[in-house]
């Protein structure tokens, strides 16, 4: 069952085509790795495909739910906001930058959605964020401020409130790459974790071992386009494109 379907999409920043007629799915239960280089259109392909950039043409659709299409015009439509709303309710998204808001507690940045936005009592949204921090290994951390964890703790934090809606899909946008080398660990360890459970997952990353532990199936961009994709082995492994086994030996050396 495809949760996410991407058509034809096509993203333009001035006069840069930075997303050039991309079409995948992902399928409940699936994770999909994103590789490739710097300016390859990763970030923007799962900016478009979480409603924070609007695309230009293509058609985005979430368990059956038409977000967008293209017109007669060619033009991207988007679906008025009651279903976009909707939609948003079927993703959690996972910056690389945490995004948690200083001035909540680790609790309150967990379970603000859930009573602001699904309209939870205190109580119950305080027991799913408590049972979503102990996951986390984070139940001592509850009343402290982001300020006071580290980039690791912090980004187990914003894992947690992602997933505190209980969302059908989970993107992460390079989770690692704000974290020192010694905290990436402990991130990479939680989407295992989240894997092992089924937990369909898009997460554009650069950590190639972690990708070929993890993914069910790995896309490689380059230039706005995908160049090759099929599952982790085949494609960190052993390569058929050209630009991807440049890509990776690059990375290895």
């Amino acid at each position: 069952m495809a949760l996410l379907q991407i058509n034809n999409m096509r993203k333009s920043f001035a006069d840069l085509e930075v997303i050039k007629d991309i079409t995948l799915k992902v399928n409940k239960g699936e994770v999909v790795a994103i590789i490739g280089p710097s300016g390859s259109g990763k970030s923007t392909l799962l900016r478009c495909a979480t409603l924070l950039e609007r695309m230009d043409s293509g058609e985005l659709i979430y368990l059956d739910k038409k977000a967008a299409y293209t017109d007669d015009s060619g033009k991207a439509v988007y679906a008025p906001q009651e279903i976009l709303k909707q939609v948003r309710g079927y993703f959690g998204l996972v910056f690389q930058s945490f995004n948690l808001f200083p001035h909540f507690s680790v609790i309150k940045n967990v379970t603000d959605a859930l009573v602001i936005v699904q309209k939870k009592s205190k109580e119950e949204a305080y027991s799913i964020g408590r049972e979503l921090l102990a996951k986390m290994g984070l139940s001592d951390k509850e009343n402290a401020y982001p300020y006071q964890l580290s980039g690791g703790q912090q980004q187990r934090v914003s894992i947690a409130r992602a997933l505190a809606l209980n969302p059908h899909i989970l993107f992460f946008d390079e989770p690692t790459s704000a974290l020192d080398p010694e905290l990436t660990g402990e991130i990479l360890k939680v989407i295992r974790d989240l894997a092992a459970e089924h937990m369909t997952m898009v997460i554009v990353t650069h950590e190639m071992n972690f990708a070929r532990d993890v993914a069910d199936r790995v896309i490689f961009m380059d230039d706005g386009v995908i160049v090759e994709e099929g599952t982790a082995d085949q494609v960190i492994n052993h390569p058929k494109q050209e630009r991807t086994k440049a890509f990776l030996n690059r990375f290895n050396n």
